[in-house]
């Protein structure tokens, strides 16, 4: 497998480039780099002291707004007033952990589980996806007594050492150890039997696993497939590999961090546009839609098999104020109908951006479900070659521009367009606008 293009450093800025920054901007990355230190990162050519959010838009410092079809993590729109009174009031009252009863958390895991199939009957509840994906992984190897994983190309499930080893996305040097199989998903013919593929890579998957001595403990996936540049279609191609490996007694883990909480629009979680049952459902960022709150739902009998050999505690997840965000994003999404939001805007402006294919050459491809869509840029004088650095090079033009976006895919070529759920007609059709501005701005 050739190195992907890491979709967090292409669209970083360059710390060496400090020197011609904005002097007011520049001040604030020195002050970073002395306290924060060479992890940390920021976006864009110049990067923004963003100050206030509201909705879909994003405030910086000098007053501009910028609409934000990128963070996926404020789901229903940034700084929701019911999220923040739901959290402010129960801050006020009180905030323990869960070793004291409190009714909440069982109302609110029913209501959870409530939309999901019937043998996912238990939820625990963390602080991060990274949280979630790791105790997936340990649930999976526990109960298979097996430690191989099957993951796409350029996935990204998290940051804790275990889940770094199965997102390949995060290796800017080497590749994850060989108990991790990768599929190409980027090559999935989407012509032919998308899903016959998908079935074949898995079980070449396993039959490699096996032969390396590691055996196949599950075949982990965001549903969504985000970071490899979003495949969505067609509905349902999962099926029959997830059926295959469960009837052999692997299981299937749906990472809906980026998916889940009606990010699709036919459904509040990703994997039932497979119509597959999953054993593990993780699932993070938009459920506190920026409240640090994440979860992990599975049968009882795989929790009950890791609780007998060391347990779980998360002091903070399960938190009286975690379900108070929680409890407030199920409200919010129920009361302003956001999936079906995100459904209709969704196909407006993946229509629209489709149609973007007979004006503009650089346009190779759109996919994405919902408010999840993927638009892949490519060089027509290099045969439809994908096209990077023009990706990064429109990701910076729609900043100045006023719109905030980011880059997905193997080789970093595909814009990932993903507003909050509550993005309308107006803002689909202002994101038209300044992306078509920028490509043209942008060409030659």
């Amino acid at each position: 497998m050739s190195k992907i293009r890491g979709i967090l450093d292409q669209n970083a800025f360059n710390m060496d480039s400090i020197d011609q920054a904005d002097a007011r901007i520049g001040a604030l990355v020195r002050k970073r780099l002395e306290t924060v230190g060479p992890t940390s990162m920021l976006f864009y050519e110049e990067p923004l002291h963003i100050v206030r959010g509201e909705g879909v838009w994003l405030f910086d410092d000098q007053g501009r707004r910028y609409l934000d079809v990128y963070n996926n993590v404020p789901s229903i729109g940034h700084c929701h007033p019911k999220v923040v009174q739901a959290v402010a009031e129960q801050m006020g009252t009180l905030n323990v952990h869960t070793r004291y009863l409190h009714e909440g958390i069982h109302t609110y895991s029913e209501r959870l589980l409530a939309t999901l199939p019937a043998p996912l009957n238990r939820l625990v509840m963390m602080c991060t996806g990274s949280e979630s994906n790791d105790m997936a992984l340990r649930l999976a190897r526990r109960w298979t007594g097996r430690q191989g994983i099957i993951v796409t190309e350029a996935a990204y499930h998290g940051n804790t050492s275990a889940v770094t080893e199965v997102s390949p996305s995060s290796y800017k040097q080497g590749m994850p150890p060989d108990f991790v199989h990768i599929i190409p998903i980027s090559q999935m013919p989407a012509q032919a039997d998308p899903a016959a593929w998908f079935a074949d890579q898995v079980r070449t998957g396993v039959e490699q696993l096996n032969a390396l001595g590691h055996g196949c403990a599950a075949l982990l996936v965001d549903s969504i497939f985000s970071s490899d540049g979003v495949y969505a279609d067609p509905a349902a191609f999962l099926k029959p590999a997830v059926e295959w490996l469960q009837a052999e007694g692997m299981l299937f883990i749906a990472d809906e961090v980026q998916p889940g909480f009606g990010r699709t629009g036919s459904g509040m979680w990703g994997f039932e546009r497979h119509q597959v049952t999953p054993d593990v459902v993780t699932m993070g960022k938009p459920m506190g839609n920026g409240f640090p709150m994440a979860g992990l739902v599975a049968r009882e009998e795989l929790l009950a098999a890791l609780n007998s050999d060391v347990g779980y505690f998360n002091t903070f997840g399960g938190s009286t104020v975690a379900v108070a965000a929680g409890t407030a994003v199920l409200n919010v999404l129920e009361e302003e109908q956001l999936m079906a939001n995100a459904a209709s805007q969704g196909e407006y402006l993946k229509q629209q951006l489709t149609g973007l294919k007979s004006s503009y050459d650089e346009v190779a491809d759109v996919r994405g479900a919902g408010l999840f869509i993927g638009l892949d840029l490519c060089d027509p004088t290099q045969a439809g070659a994908p096209d990077p650095v023009r990706t990064t090079a429109v990701i910076n033009e729609l900043k100045r521009n006023g719109v905030l976006i980011g880059a997905a895919g193997k080789s970093g070529s595909t814009l990932k367009i993903r507003p909050p759920l509550c993005f309308g007609r107006a803002e689909a059709d202002l994101f038209l606008e300044r992306l078509q501005q920028s490509i043209k701005a942008t060409a030659g």
